[in-house]
């Protein structure tokens, strides 16, 4: 099977025998770890920028922990729940589900609680474990399926892996390195794994969503932007001239920016599970643009950083979430107030977000704020609508 039946079920090869773990919730990856990911990343970020504005006093929720746990916390607890899903659909064979599922879901949560209370080292192993093991499981299954095609998506979640390996080193004192750098290039990862999946997708589910559209699909121009955009990542990893870099981040968003008219976008505004997508893709080639001046020291790297991770990465996120959710639970693939909202809340959040890094210095605070209220907002509709979706059996009876 292709990604393009990851919104359709696969015929179950099985039901999960009777157990303590026969609840829906641990049916497939998708079910707890969007929840788990959606409610950590309404509670989260409140609580940094109470932690920022003098709130609250608990020293390990700092700027470190709001970076890491933003990347490594929730895109990458959405990222295996979506992974475990595809896989899923693209091999016909079983992820892990039931007791396994929910032991991985553990060790996800035991990895929030173990930075905010465990010994550090102790901490940064239990985080760091999560994601080898749910690369060897995904590996697994993509090899017995004899799926080659996918087998690059685990290896992308070991290369997160030795970010966030990095980034503990830093952070335990073991290695002078930034604790930044390694979050920064676990995002540059994560936009690699963006632009793969995009391509793949946003073009199908505008052709079969957007009646009338005709999205341009040239492999050539795919390899093309996919090309440019690994070596920009590469190049920002190198002590290289400045003007090295941003010669190719300017390629890579420019090659972005034209996949992306080809795709159609300005055809999809009335329909919202599809703008959703084009919109936040849109944020890439404008995070590489402002990488490209932050190299030359015109913006902070504040501001591209937030543009690729917000704009884009937390986009794509609320935008396959919802899709989705509504796909594997046997709902209609239909946007009402509630997605459109959710939808805004990231788009305006980033927005205030890179306002705060690029506006005049008297109205940051008030930006940071607009941004945490929209992206909060956001994540907690999301659970209020989407957790009983995820928690309830299929409505059409047939799971996976």
């Amino acid at each position: 099977m292709s990604l393009t039946t990851i919104d359709e079920s696969v015929p179950a090869a099985g039901k999960v025998a009777a157990s303590p773990f026969a609840h829906p919730i641990w049916a497939l990856g998708f079910r707890p770890f969007y929840l788990l990911a959606a409610v950590f990343a309404a509670v989260a970020v409140p609580v940094w920028v109470a932690q920022y504005f003098g709130y609250i006093s608990w020293q390990r929720v700092g700027l470190a922990w709001h970076m890491h746990e933003m990347v490594f916390g929730m895109a990458v607890a959405v990222i295996a729940g979506f992974l475990l899903t595809a896989v899923r659909a693209w091999t016909g064979l079983w992820t892990a589900r039931g007791g396994q599922l929910a032991a991985l879901a553990a060790l996800w949560l035991a990895g929030r609680v173990a930075l905010l209370a465990a010994p550090p080292l102790l901490g940064a192993l239990i985080d760091i474990a999560f994601l080898p093991l749910t690369a060897w499981l995904l590996f697994r299954v993509l090899r017995r399926a004899g799926n080659k095609r996918n087998q690059f998506l685990p290896l992308l979640l070991v290369l997160l892996t030795i970010a966030n390996a990095l980034y503990h080193a830093a952070m335990l004192g073991w290695i002078a390195l930034s604790p930044a750098t390694p979050v920064q290039a676990a995002i540059l990862i994560i936009v690699l794994i963006e632009s793969v999946i995009g391509a793949r997708v946003i073009p199908m589910f505008t052709r079969n969503g957007v009646p009338g559209s005709a999205p341009l699909v040239n492999p050539k121009r795919d390899k093309i932007a996919l090309g440019l955009t690994v070596a920009a990542i590469v190049v920002w990893l190198l002590p290289l001239p400045p003007a090295a870099f941003a010669g190719f981040a300017v390629a890579a968003g420019c090659a972005s920016l034209l996949r992306l008219a080809g795709w159609q976008p300005q055809r999809t505004l009335a329909v919202p599970l599809v703008w959703i997508l084009h919109l936040s893709y849109a944020w890439i080639p404008v995070g590489f643009f402002l990488l490209a001046l932050a190299e030359l020291q015109l913006v902070t790297p504040s501001a591209a950083f937030h543009a690729l991770a917000v704009g884009s990465m937390a986009g794509l996120i609320i935008g396959m979430m919802t899709r989705t959710t509504l796909g594997h639970t046997g709902r209609a693939l239909v946007a009402g107030a509630a997605e459109t909202s959710m939808f805004w809340l990231i788009q305006l959040g980033a927005v205030a977000r890179l306002f705060a890094a690029l506006g005049p210095a008297e109205a940051r605070e008030l930006s940071l704020i607009g941004a945490a209220l929209a992206w909060s907002l956001a994540f907690s509709l999301f659970v209020m609508v989407y957790g009983r979706f995820l928690w309830q059996a299929r409505i059409d009876g047939k799971e996976g």
